[in-house]
């Protein structure tokens, strides 16, 4: 018999775990006459009550299985780790936060069982705040631009994910992995449902400016080589505009000498035009360097300090 797991990281969910387990259970029992089912939850070195709260529920349901982490490494390599650390012939990460409706599972279901090996979901609507909501719109735009592979707007990450595919991530092994762009890079069949996100209910978001910045930029700095290449551009075409206005300028005050006058508000804008220009894109190839480094340190995704029903 075929089995389907459910993954559902975790950091300081104490609100929330029991609420997520009792919706996604009811969902994938509708489907025990066909599958073996289970949630696994990994979480991230929470500080609350969250991992008692797992560890009663692995012991008052056999299904449910947990990765502990020794430390909290990061939202992207604990959900990361928990995905390729899953059993299951099909396998569905999802936010513990119920912003992913447990509802949608039997979606993401029916499209694997019609044939395709990842079912993403598509955030069309949300109850978020507004201004964050435009500002995720506004970077899937970006990136869409940026990329080099073509990018799937609105996804978080909540989808069904094949063992083939599973599999093939797996030898990736890449220490920042970068979910969202391997599903829209590694070319599998591939199908969509829509839904609505939902507003978080409980407990505050785990996501602050910072984190948001930090999962953005390893979006671009991975999939992209655009950015640099807009600064080599850049560069090239103000080395040639400075070089023009220069000569005229020197030309016309070797005409006119004692009428000709250089003024120093034109020369001030300019310093601070071009200095602007030249210390975001040196922030850009800082990005870009961090990337790599982390990736040639080659540390690993997490520690474990414990599973649970394994």
């Amino acid at each position: 018999m075929k089995s389907i797991n459910v993954v559902i990281p975790t950091f300081n969910e104490e609100e929330n775990v029991n609420q997520v387990y009792a919706q996604v259970i009811a969902e994938l029992d509708k489907y025990r006459d066909r599958y073996d089912v289970g949630i696994m939850f990994i979480d991230n070195d929470s500080t609350d009550a969250t991992r008692a709260l797992i560890v009663k529920l692995a012991q008052e349901d056999k299904r449910v299985k947990a990765i502990f982490n020794a430390m909290n490494f990061g939202f992207v390599k604990s959900q990361f780790y928990g995905l390729i650390s899953a059993p299951g012939d099909a396998v569905i990460l999802m936010a513990a936060d119920l912003q992913d409706p447990p509802a949608t599972i039997p979606l993401l279901i029916s499209e694997w069982e019609k044939g395709s090996k990842v079912v993403t979901g598509i955030v069309k609507k949300s109850k978020e705040n507004i201004l964050m909501f435009f500002v995720r719109k506004l970077y899937y735009k970006v990136i869409h631009r940026l990329s080099d592979v073509n990018q799937i707007e609105h996804f978080n990450g909540y989808a069904l994910y094949s063992r083939e595919f599973i599999e093939v991530i797996r030898e990736i092994k890449d220490p920042q992995p970068y979910l969202r762009g391997m599903v829209a890079e590694l070319g599998f069949k591939r199908t969509s449902i829509y839904y609505e996100q939902a507003k978080r209910l409980r407990g505050e978001t785990k996501f602050n400016f910072f984190k948001l910045y930090d999962l953005a930029m390893l979006g671009i700095t991975s999939y992209s080589k655009s950015v640099m290449r807009i600064a080599t551009m850049l560069g090239f075409g103000l080395a040639i505009v400075s070089f023009l206005i220069g000569l005229y300028t020197v030309v016309m005050k070797l005409i006119n000498w004692d009428t000709y006058p250089v003024g120093t508000a034109a020369m001030v804008v300019g310093v601070f035009v071009l200095g602007s220009i030249q210390l975001f894109f040196i922030g850009m190839l800082g990005e870009y360097i961090l990337n790599i480094n982390a990736r040639i340190l080659n540390r690993p995704l997490v520690v474990e300090e414990r599973r649970i029903n394994f």
